[in-house]
């Protein structure tokens, strides 16, 4: 079954290739008579898009936001809802020396080996640029979210080394690392730029707190709402890791140290991340993404090419020395979807 759709009551597909013409997506589950305007989604995309600081890729994008279908005078209608986004700044022909080589750990290798045929023009579907639709049909869920109560808010935890001491909000979209800690995130960026002149890259972890979930959410036993998240945020490229709560860090503890006990006014701590048995408990949601380095880089690697012969590589083009700031939104929409389709999923159960 072709893997481009994702959810149930709440579902989305995407298309497009990074160097295609244009990639969007079909959402599919959004409310009649929300109102609706290409702003609401253009904000979200504005955080996403390439081009915006010395810590991210210089390609000129600038991801314009069009509503084709589903939306009727400033409303959603309750029809699917087609919104796309036209590339515009594809310099496919810098993946020309390359086009017969396969890429460290990218993903050429095994689409040619799945499909018989591969994008060599930026990775096509395996490109980061898939994510734009996802933000997209995301900003749609966070607008409905926001009016059930819910907040997401996702950040750079720790990248190059550094991790945040502390956490403000207030300062994350204010650093291009986007990280929740002022002096965390200056202490990043001159690592990364350098690493950048290097012709390398570097990954970091992102971290997502979630407020205002309702409790009661999750479809046990395959459909846990911890499930259905690392779903969400695994099937992105760059991640390798996912975990919630205190997730890892739960090893070394005995059970006494891990239990969230509970007084008459509910949960007195909260190692679980918010979700007890794959059902949310009413608690922050907390859940934590292992970012990768970026995979195409300047220096030189070893590889083979089509032939299988072994060959050198260098990969010269416009890529993000660290994908962290620029998947922080991305995290924020995965996240979205996968609420707003359990709420969904739990009104049919009380139907």
């Amino acid at each position: 079954m072709p893997g481009s759709s994702f959810g149930h009551s709440f579902k989305i597909s995407t298309f497009g290739e990074s160097h295609g013409g244009a990639v969007g997506v079909v959402l599919d589950g959004a409310p009649p008579l929300l109102e609706l305007s290409e702003a609401d989604i253009q904000k979200e995309l504005d955080r996403r898009k390439p081009g915006q600081s010395s810590v991210t890729t210089p390609r000129q994008e600038p991801d314009t936001i069009h509503l084709l279908s589903g939306v009727f005078e400033g409303k959603t209608t309750g029809t699917p809802i087609l919104m796309i986004l036209y590339n515009k700044d594809a310099q496919s022909s810098a993946y020309d020396d390359i086009k017969d080589k396969f890429r460290p750990g990218h993903a050429d290798f095994t689409y040619l080996t799945k499909y018989g045929i591969r994008d060599y023009r930026g990775s096509g579907r395996a490109s980061g640029r898939e994510t734009a639709a996802r933000v997209a049909a995301g900003a749609v869920a966070k607008k409905i979210l926001l009016g059930r109560g819910v907040t997401i808010r996702a950040f750079t935890r720790r990248c190059a080394g550094i991790s945040c001491e502390s956490v403000d909000y207030s300062v994350i979209e204010k650093n291009p690392m986007r990280a929740a800690d002022l002096n965390a995130a200056a202490q990043m960026i001159p690592i990364i730029e350098r690493l950048a002149s290097e012709g390398d890259s570097v990954g970091g972890i992102v971290e997502c707190h979630i407020d205002g979930v309702a409790p009661g959410l999750g479809e046990p036993v395959f459909d846990k709402l911890e499930a259905d998240l690392a779903k969400a945020i695994m099937s992105l490229g760059a991640v390798k890791g996912f975990e919630m709560g205190l997730g890892f860090g739960c090893v070394d503890l005995l059970g006494s140290q891990h239990n969230d006990p509970m007084d008459r006014n509910g949960f007195v701590t909260n190692n679980a991340g918010g979700t007890l048995g794959g059902i949310s408990t009413g608690e922050q949601i907390v859940f934590r993404a292992a970012v990768k380095p970026t995979s195409s880089i300047s220096k030189t690697q070893h590889t083979i090419d089509l032939d299988g012969q072994e060959n050198e590589i260098r990969t010269i083009g416009r890529h993000d020395p660290c994908i962290c700031p620029r998947i922080v939104p991305v995290i924020e929409a995965m996240a979205a979807l996968v609420l707003e389709d359990h709420y969904k999923r739990q009104a049919s159960l009380k139907a």
